[in-house]
């Protein structure tokens, strides 16, 4: 058994359409972690503050569950466990206010503490309060905070999990998840050398055999159905050209990168491209090429500096002040990216950013002003955001490049959002 699943894993990472490959390799994934756990942060203080308020819609935990539904197909369905449904009278974290402020503990606690058996205690004094409706879909919170100790949680993973060890676990409760999550820990250290540390991979895994892009290895010694499982696995490397398709949405996010590269460079500005970014292939090199390798020292040693480091693309004078600030979105969230302008803006002393845009294509424009509509961005507006789209950019740029100087030319062709 153990080596078929080792053979299972192996074909699972060599996928382009699986989980790994689409989900756990994907370069925004990690971006997300900062703005996620920002997100419940601004949720516990307003749950402590008394104005988190009675209704899930336009909520601060709205805006960030939204954030974590959107990251690919693993999420989808994320935020259901956190939608009110006054039938059921659940989950009843919008009419009670004790249960509220109990959640708002629970995920205070979560995000101070840095152990195993504290996360553990932490589900179990939020258990014996017996929220309804409010059960282990928590867990995709807790992962973003504590992706080493925490794995996601939905039914598709469940179902992987069962298939792969022959269990029975089932969902909405919390002490089955911990039942799930003992076995699953079991599992990756077996296969840790295939697996990682971080337990979004082997969830990841599980969610591919519980959707049904793969079959459980057969337990049995049946020489047939081992056949016909592996015959499986060879099948499924045929979706390979439909999958490949999924990474058109970063490649053209890289080729946006690119082009805001070398129009900075044009108009005569240092370029700081995303850390997680620069070494990605571009135009015969690497996009970070030419680029600041380190950021300036005022904006390196700010509270904010972890978070601007992902930013995906700056322009910076030779004194090393930040002149404007790019987010590219693609398909997903705004979220995350205006998290980080917001870490810039207000948490690097002494930066009075003059153009802060949201790069995104041009049907996304009502979406975004949607987006940074909700109350948790009121803080945006004082920003000035503007929205550029990339048709605009596309036709343009080589214009500005020629004859362009300093932000004048991109603001024209750019909208104000707020």
């Amino acid at each position: 058994m153990s080596e078929r699943v080792r053979e299972l894993i192996q074909r699972w990472k060599e996928d382009p359409g699986s989980t790994y490959s689409t989900w756990f390799l994907w370069e925004e994934r990690l971006k997300n972690f900062r703005s996620i756990r920002r997100g419940l942060q601004q949720v516990v203080q307003e749950i402590e503050a008394n104005t988190f308020g009675n209704q899930y819609r336009g909520s601060s935990l709205e805006t960030v569950v939204h954030s974590i539904a959107e990251q690919r197909q693993i999420f989808k369905g994320a935020d259901h466990a956190f939608l009110w449904k006054p039938k059921l009278r659940i989950p009843d974290i919008y009419e009670s206010p004790e249960n509220q402020r109990a959640f708002g503990r629970f995920l205070d606690t979560c995000a101070c503490c840095h152990t195993e058996a504290e996360l553990i205690e932490a589900i179990r004094v939020l258990d014996a309060r017996q929220i309804k409706g409010l059960g282990p879909a928590a867990a995709n919170l807790m992962y973003f905070l504590h992706p080493t100790h925490m794995p996601p949680f939905n039914t598709a993973i469940v179902a992987g999990y069962n298939a792969l060890m022959g269990s029975r676990v089932k969902l909405g409760r919390w002490d089955e998840y911990l039942a799930m999550r003992s076995g699953l820990l079991r599992l990756n250290q077996e296969y840790r050398s295939l697996l990682s540390n971080d337990l979004g991979a082997v969830a990841g895994l599980l969610f591919d055999l519980g959707s049904g892009r793969y079959t459980a290895p057969p337990r049995e010694t049946d020489p047939t159905a081992v056949q016909a499982w592996e015959a499986d696995l060879l099948k499924v490397r045929q979706e390979a050209a439909s999958a490949s398709k999924a990474h058109e949405g970063d490649r053209t996010h890289t080729e946006v990168q690119g082009w805001l590269r070398d129009l900075g460079h044009a108009l005569g500005f240092a370029v700081w491209v995303a850390a997680n970014d620069r070494s990605r292939e571009y135009a015969g090199g690497k996009l970070g090429d030419g680029c600041l390798s380190t950021l300036p020292l005022s904006i390196a040693a700010s509270p904010g500096a972890d978070a601007v480091r992902l930013i995906d693309v700056l322009w910076l004078t030779e004194s090393g002040g930040v002149v404007a600030a790019f987010e590219v979105e693609h398909s997903t969230s705004i979220y995350s990216g205006i998290v980080r302008m917001l870490d810039l803006a207000l948490g690097v002393p002494g930066q009075a950013v003059q153009g802060l845009f949201l790069v995104a294509p041009d049907n996304r424009e009502e979406e975004v002003r949607g987006q940074l509509s909700r109350p948790a961005f009121r803080s945006v507006a004082e920003l000035h955001v503007r929205y550029l789209p990339y048709g605009e950019l596309e036709r343009h740029r080589q214009a500005m490049m020629r004859f362009g100087a300093g932000l004048k030319a991109v603001e024209a062709i750019a909208r104000v959002l707020t």
